[in-house]
């Protein structure tokens, strides 16, 4: 997999991709990982990529042709065959979910534009990119830290970037429910201990146990991904028993 990220702040992408996860997937060779400064392709001596807007207002906008040549030059790299996912980050575009995160993670290349200022030119919606991704409903910056945050999400699904496998497929989100409690040594710790259950070495009971209380987290705190999450009959009936149990304590 190749991403590309196109930033005024490459700095910012170059710390975050040498580092966790993503540093270990980059030296692996599972992604490759490249920070674009569109300044460089501004194409005027002064290096402006933004202009006021049309219309008057306050506020800069970021110019189409800057973005437009950083792309077209990302694309002429040799071995960039398939057509790319051009995404820009912004807060007008669709909320971010652990859903997109693995089918993004499919693609063959990944091409995320971050903004600065007051927006962006229009006809760089209209003409370039091919999606519209926001983190959720608050104002940043720049595009710089949701673009690592949806990068870092789809990096981590990709075949041997985590040492247990296992992992990504058990996370919250990616079972449709919250993820269930851990717990490691010691046993017992200022007097707090940990569920008798996960001692007893009984896996199938352990199972059990971590998919039930999966499901009263997600009950508890996120109640409308159970309207969408995948539920067996076992967790509706184990569901219905935790819903009176907790109307009972109430």
């Amino acid at each position: 997999m190749r991403i590309d990220v196109l930033t005024l702040f490459p700095e910012m992408c170059e710390g975050v991709f040498g580092t966790s996860i993503l540093g270990k997937a980059r030296e692996k060779g599972i992604v490759s990982l490249n920070a674009v400064n569109f300044r460089d392709f501004s194409g005027n001596k002064h290096n402006s990529v933004d202009d006021t807007p049309y219309g008057g207002g306050g506020g800069m906008v970021l110019k189409p042709d800057p973005i437009f040549a950083a792309v077209e030059h990302v694309l002429a790299v040799p071995g960039n065959q398939k057509k790319p996912r051009i995404i820009l980050m912004c807060p007008q575009g669709q909320t971010y979910t652990q859903q997109m995160a693995e089918e993004l993670a499919q693609e063959e290349h990944l091409i995320f534009i971050c903004g600065h200022y007051e927006g962006y030119d229009e006809r760089i919606r209209e003409h370039l990119v091919t999606d519209e991704l926001s983190i959720g409903d608050y104002v940043l910056t720049g595009g710089e830290l949701p673009a690592l945050t949806v990068i870092d999400s789809i990096v981590r699904l990709q075949p041997g970037a985590l040492g247990n496998e296992t992992s990504a497929v058990t996370d919250s989100f990616s079972t449709g429910l919250l993820e269930y409690p851990h717990y490691t040594r010691p046993a017992e710790f200022r007097g707090w201990k940990v569920p008798d259950i996960l001692l007893s070495g009984h896996h199938a009971n352990i199972e059990v146990w971590r998919r039930e209380q999966a499901l009263q987290r997600t009950l508890e705190r996120r109640p409308d991904l159970l309207e969408t999450a995948e539920l067996t009959v076992k967790d509706k009936t184990a569901l219905e028993r935790l819903k009176r149990s907790s109307s009972n304590t109430l």
